[in-house]
């Protein structure tokens, strides 16, 4: 989905909550439909600031708490970091994390979903949701 299509279902998904859509929140949907990456708060404010939208670090909370309630966004809370935040319109992934530096990288295997998937059949079980997350650091050379 495109950054303006996002930002626009962004802005319906805030009305359906009753969150008024001002012009500094409409600021901020842009610079999150935007991300590429999987900012904090924080880098959002911040992204919304020198975009030239005088939003408050509340606001963007505020925002953010709506969107995620919606379905629109989802939280993700890393090992010793702040929450992030990433869209829902894309295709199922896991994460690695680099401890070293924080970057997060976005993965899909399709061998780890059918073990996943074989392993709760044998259990009994079925998948209804999941989320892997892998702490890494880059091999050092010898």
């Amino acid at each position: 989905m495109e950054t303006e299509a996002r930002a626009l279902a962004f802005e319906e998904a805030l009305r359906r909550a009753g969150v008024r859509i001002t012009r500094q929140r409409a600021a901020l949907l842009r610079v999150l439909a935007d991300a590429a990456d999987h900012p904090d708060a924080t880098q959002l404010h911040r992204r919304a600031t020198e975009a030239g939208a005088g939003v408050s670090l509340a606001t963007v909370y505020r925002t953010l708490s709506a969107l995620e309630a919606q379905g629109v966004i989802q939280k993700l809370e890393f090992e010793g970091e702040p929450a992030r935040f990433e869209t829902a319109d894309g295709q199922h992934h896991d994460h690695m994390i680099d401890v070293e530096t924080g970057e997060v990288i976005e993965f899909l295997n399709e061998r780890i979903e059918r073990l996943q998937a074989e392993i709760a059949a044998e259990m009994g079980y079925e998948i209804v949701r999941h989320r892997l997350e892998l702490y890494v650091r880059r091999k050092r050379q010898p």
